[in-house]
């Protein structure tokens, strides 16, 4: 099936009901034809007189991109919502999937016999049918932070310009390595090709499973 706007409205009061006591407020709800994503929590931040940052200007955005079962469909809803309470509370946690984030996902699969999961794979037919074609490929540098964060660039295609990320982004204090693959995945066609010394920080396991099918890019390396 493929969700209405209607439809995510009236699952949202059930599950807000059912697993959250009814704690959350209504949220704007929007449809999307990504193909990189089913489903997503988005909203801003802002700093209160008071020094604080607060989160506001809540948005519940479900791709409509793929034909799913509905259980799938309600599972995605219940994800996001997961987001939601955690950010309508500012609750610190460990990454965007973090302990805070388990915890509350795994209660729900536990006490109400979902299956809510971290990230979901897509079958390659439907993988097919959505992105019509295979993605470009791109070379995507991941660093690893000795604080236990993790981050993503994707790099231009150029070797001279790969190796300057690779070499000036490993000497900064903090980062503990930096690796390089390529890949076709189409999470990372969103994302600008870029030689900047930046980074994109994401929750490691959700990115190392868009990367599942990529080559480890050693060649180009200086030999150690």
């Amino acid at each position: 099936m493929r969700a209405t706007i209607p439809y995510i409205k009236q699952k949202f009061d059930e599950f807000n009901s059912l697993c959250f006591a009814g704690r959350l407020p209504p949220i704007a709800v929007e449809l999307s034809n990504a193909k990189t994503f089913l489903g997503m929590c988005v909203f801003k931040k802002r700093r209160t007189i008071f020094g604080k940052t607060e989160n506001y200007d809540f948005r519940l955005r479900i791709s409509t991109r793929f034909d799913l079962p509905e259980a799938e469909v309600e599972d995605t809803i219940i994800h996001e919502m997961i987001h939601y309470c955690i950010a309508l509370d500012n609750i610190p946690d460990t990454s965007a999937h973090g302990r805070v984030f388990r915890g509350m996902m795994d209660n729900i699969n536990r006490n109400f016999n979902r299956s809510v999961t971290i990230s979901r794979r897509i079958p390659p037919e439907q993988r097919e049918q959505a992105y019509g074609k295979r993605g470009r490929y791109h070379v995507i540098a991941v660093v690893t932070f000795t604080d236990g964060r993790t981050g993503f660039k994707v790099l231009p295609r150029i070797r001279e310009r790969i190796l300057n990320y690779y070499n000036k982004v490993g000497a900064v204090k903090g980062v503990e390595s930096v690796s390089l693959y390529m890949s076709n995945a189409a999470f990372f066609e969103r994302y600008p090709n870029s030689g900047a010394l930046s980074v994109h920080y994401a929750d490691r396991p959700t990115l190392m499973e868009h990367l599942r099918d990529a080559d480890v890019l050693s060649a180009i390396l200086p030999k150690q």
